[in-house]
Formats: C-alpha cells, sequence, structure tokens
C-alpha cells in the first residue's frame, strides 16, 4: 500500500487547489486544514501525525484524494472551511460552486461564512480562491459534462450546487443536476434564454408589457443599416447571443453604427452570437443594476447595485464586463425599487411561468433610469449574479446563504427577508493593460496580502489569476482583481477600496479612478 508523506515546517500551502487524486509530492507553503465533512474523512483517510509530518493514504484506492484544504494564513491558527455555530441543530450542506472568476470567489466567501454550511467546493475555481480558504478548489472537474458533476456531488455528499457563470446555465447544467435531484441554483437552459438571446428577452417584454427600450431584430446587414439610417445616431448596437460582456456597441455615429453590424453579420467576430443583432434606441439616464431571487413563483429583491461599464474614467471609451461598483446605490429609492419589482421583475417571474419555463434562480436586471421621466426601463437580464455587483452584494449580506437558495430551489422564498449590514460597500476592478482589447498575460501581482490589510473591512476576490512556478501570483485575464472595501458611508468605503489598490504592485495592471463618481464627488485617485 503507498503512503505520501509530507515533511511540515511553520508553515506550508497545497494552494487549496485540488485535484480528484495526486500521485506526485506537493510543496506547501501555509496551514492546512481538513474540511467539516468528518463522516467523509474517517471513511476514506487513515492519518498519523508526528512532531513535523503527517502521513495520508486512501484505505480504498492508495491514492491522494481531494479531502483537505489549505487555507492562506501566515499567522492566524488556521480555521475548516465552514461556519461553526452552537447549538445548530439543522445539518450542515457541502455546496458547489461553479466558475472560477471574480463572482464565484465572493459567492463562496459568502457560503463559507454561512452558518449551514459544511464546506464549500470551486470547480475548477482559481488560485486566488485556493490561497484564500474561502473554497476548496476542484480544477479538473469537467462543470459542462453534468454526469462528472453528479457523480461529484454524489461522492461528497454536496447538497447545493450553484451555478455562477451563463454558459453552463445556457449549455442545461441545472437541467441535468435537477433532473436527477441534486438541488442546484440557476435557471434552466430554456429560463436562461433571458440572457442566452437578447432578442428572446425584447419578445417576453413585449408580450407582457415590460418596459423596455424600442428596437428591431436583424439578421440582414444592409436592412439594419436602413433602420440605423432611419433612426439616427445615437443608437446601441447589441449581439443577440452570448458575448462575453462585449457584444454591445453604444454608437455615438452612423459609422460606429454601421461598423458594429458589419463586425457582428458580415465579419463575424462574435461567431454564432453575433448572427442576429438588436438595434435598439439609445436611453439617455443613469444605468442601475437590480438583483432579485427567484423562485419560480415569487422573487425577492437584493440590495441595490450600480456597476460602471466603461473602461475610462467619467463612463468613456468602451464596454467592458464592469471596472467597478458599489452598494447601495442612491439612484434605486425604495420608491423606485417598488417600481421595478412591479412593472419588470414580477411580469418577468409571472410571464416565464405562463410559458412553460419557470425562473429559478437570480434575476439581474440592468437598468437605464430615463432623464426624460425618472422611470426604470429594462435594457437586458443577466441569469446569474453581476460580476463585479456580486463582490460587494456578498460582503453586505449577513442571512445564511445556504438557506437562501436552499429555499428558492424547493419554491419556499415567499416571506424570506434578507439581512444587510449597513453602511456601504466598494470594488474597484484591476484589469491587465490592453483590455478590454487585447492584453499580457503572465504578469507578476505582489503584495496582495498585505493591500488586504491596510485597513479595516477589505477583501480582495480573484478573477483571472494563477500561480506561476515560483509560486507568486500572475495575471490570466482581462479583468483580474477586485479589490472590495466596506465602510460607515460610501464614501469611507471608496478611500479604503483605493487605499489597498494603490497598495496592490501590479506594473501589468490598470484601474478606473472614479468610481462611485456619480454617488459623491468627484474625487480623482492616482498612484
Amino acid at each position: 500500500m503507498s503512503c505520501i508523506t509530507f515533511n511540515v515546517g511553520t508553515s506550508f500551502n497545497l494552494h487549496g487547489c485540488i485535484k480528484h487524486q495526486f500521485s506526485k509530492p506537493i510543496g506547501f507553503r501555509n496551514h492546512c486544514t481538513f474540511p467539516k465533512s468528518s463522516t467523509h474523512l474517517s471513511n476514506t483517510l487513515n492519518l498519523s501525525f508526528t512532531n513535523r509530518s503527517f502521513s495520508l493514504f486512501d484505505k480504498r484506492t492508495c491514492s491522494f484524494q481531494t479531502v483537505f484544504k489549505c487555507v492562506a494564513q501566515s499567522s492566524e491558527p488556521s480555521a475548516s472551511v465552514g461556519v461553526e455555530t452552537n447549538n445548530n441543530s439543522e445539518e450542515r450542506v457541502p455546496v458547489l460552486v461553479i466558475g472560477g472568476g471574480g463572482r464565484e470567489h465572493a459567492l463562496c466567501y459568502a457560503l463559507q461564512r454561512s452558518p449551514s454550511c459544511d464546506t464549500v467546493f470551486c470547480a475548477p475555481g482559481n488560485a486566488g480562491i485556493a490561497s484564500s480558504g474561502n473554497a476548496t478548489c476542484i480544477s479538473d472537474l469537467d462543470v459542462n459534462d453534468g454526469a462528472a458533476v453528479e457523480s461529484f456531488c454524489r461522492k461528497w455528499g454536496v447538497g447545493l450546487v450553484v451555478v455562477g457563470p451563463e454558459a453552463p446555465l445556457v449549455a442545461g447544467l441545472s437541467n441535468y443536476l435537477v433532473k436527477v435531484g441534486i438541488p442546484t441554483f440557476g435557471p434552466s437552459a430554456e429560463a436562461a434564454a433571458l440572457e442566452g438571446s437578447k432578442n428572446f428577452m425584447k419578445q417576453l417584454c413585449d408580450k407582457y408589457d415590460i418596459p423596455t427600450a424600442k428596437y428591431k431584430t436583424f439578421t440582414d446587414p444592409s436592412a439594419a443599416k436602413q433602420y440605423i439610417q432611419e433612426e439616427g445616431a445615437p443608437i446601441v448596437i447589441k449581439a443577440d447571443g452570448l458575448a462575453a460582456g462585449k457584444g454591445v456597441t453604444v454608437a455615438m455615429t452612423l459609422e460606429e453604427a454601421y461598423e458594429a453590424v458589419d463586425s457582428m453579420l458580415v465579419k463575424g467576430d462574435f461567431g454564432s452570437a453575433g448572427c442576429r443583432v438588436i438595434v435598439e434606441e439609445f436611453l439617455e439616464g443613469e444605468e442601475a443594476s437590480f438583483f432579485a431571487l427567484v423562485d419560480g413563483e415569487n422573487a425577492i429583491p437584493l440590495e441595490s447595485a450600480q456597476d460602471h461599464k466603461r473602461v475610462g474614467d467619467g463612463d468613456t471609451g468602451p464596454n467592458t464586463g464592469g471596472m467597478g461598483a458599489y452598494s447601495p446605490a442612491p439612484i434605486l429609492t425604495k420608491e423606485l425599487e417598488s417600481i421595478v419589482m412591479d412593472s419588470i421583475i414580477m411580469p418577468t417571474v409571472k410571464g416565464m411561468s405562463a410559458e412553460g419555463c419557470k425562473f429559478v434562480g437570480v434575476l439581474y436586471a440592468g437598468l437605464m433610469i430615463e432623464k426624460k421621466s425618472g422611470r426604470p426601463k429594462l435594457i437586458e437580464y443577466n441569469v446569474r449574479f453581476g460580476d463585479p455587483e456580486c463582490q460587494v452584494l456578498m460582503v453586505r449580506l449577513e442571512s445564511d446563504l445556504v438557506q437562501v437558495l436552499l429555499a428558492a430551489c424547493r419554491g419556499e422564498l415567499s416571506g424570506v427577508s434578507l439581512d444587510w449590514s449597513p453602511g456601504s460597500a466598494m470594488v474597484v476592478v484591476m484589469a491587465s493593460k490592453g483590455y478590454p482589447g487585447s492584453y499580457e498575460k503572465g504578469t507578476i501581482i505582489e503584495n496582495l496580502e498585505e493591500a488586504e490589510l491596510i485597513a479595516s473591512g477589505i477583501k480582495i476576490f480573484h478573477a483571472g489569476t494563477a500561480f506561476d512556478s515560483e509560486g507568486r501570483f500572475i495575471a490570466t485575464g482581462g479583468r483580474v482583481l477586485g479589490v472590495t472595501a466596506k465602510g460607515n458611508d460610501l464614501e469611507e468605503a471608496r478611500d479604503r477600496a483605493y487605499q489597498a489598490v494603490e497598495n496592490v504592485n501590479w506594473p501589468g495592471g490598470f484601474y478606473r479612478r472614479d468610481i462611485g463618481w456619480r454617488a459623491l464627488p468627484r474625487k480623482q485617485h492616482t498612484t
């Protein structure tokens, strides 16, 4: 029988990112702990400890299994992933989060703090999630293979799956898992068409009188250009399908609009996502993000948040996936929240149910609060938590997220209320230079631990990081870090977030210096 022994000094690290089986020695840097699924551990492992080493071997396969957790803490004792509560008779639930970006890191962070959470797995996760101790990353689980995800859930007793990104939802992962009896928070492929097809969303708005911008849909570039000429600029061109947040052009001139049409319908820059385009009226006003949890028939609002889509200060330059956000958003008053729920969210929920595809998950409504009327119109739907809005919402959430999401899965949201911390939160996204265009990968990021400790209430969420051969963080994506801070008010949250950002050592990155400018007096941050 094989036995792997690890020599342990004062600290070691597996970076929290693990595969189903290991057969090679692994280097460590930080403290390690075991998940609280003690029944799995006792059935799976024999453990022996010495003064400076411990050994693990699998009684069944004699191979190293994904059953322990490395928590990146340099001075404090390690703690297991779940949240211990005294006198809590309710069984704690192992949770699997699907995805590997900043949104998923924030979800892992909130789920880990839930009293009814046993342990959090994240597939595939990323280096930052792994080293943070917020989840155990399962890097080799194929999240596009429903049977593989089911097998993992059966093996580790997962009682809740939370699907983060839109692509697995549109591909039908929730359909598969729900069919085999695994509680899954995230809509079916049919319901996910609210995001997967902007044309579908617009048709639903037409049928159920949901306020949205005037539009027409085209597959012929000449017809699209003729309509654009008739309507004039500014005007908005959207790819019908999923385009990673980049399939929207706000054209300020006719020439820009024509180029966008050609990019999608002629050149095929967005592949099948751009084979049909929506040409939409330009709405002037202030954008806001509105989130609601939905159980198929009922919906409850989350706290408000506001995103910053443009890449440059003052909302200039091309659209991105989001360069920062804050919560709450002063523009979304309680009166407006009520209007949004009554005129947009609930008609959508009821309409989807009437169409035979009940929606279970998060409805993320991108809104425009029109300047001329002061009333909200629906710009688009996303069928998952927004990124980076999720980051500011999750640091403010005080309710047991596991129980709330399970209630949604069971159709039991009616009467559920959510608790939020007072004050505000802000996230500033740090992106690779060149984003949203081409950018260099592999640039080194340093001083993250120090930046998190620069002030209270700071949490850095990782969206696109990995480790290099020397164990240093490197950037692997466009949007890479979400530097998030809480404060008694928005100004304090902003000052803390930028204080942390300015202490991150990343010459290959950049960030907007005016997140929150609409809600606060202009205050630029420079390094």
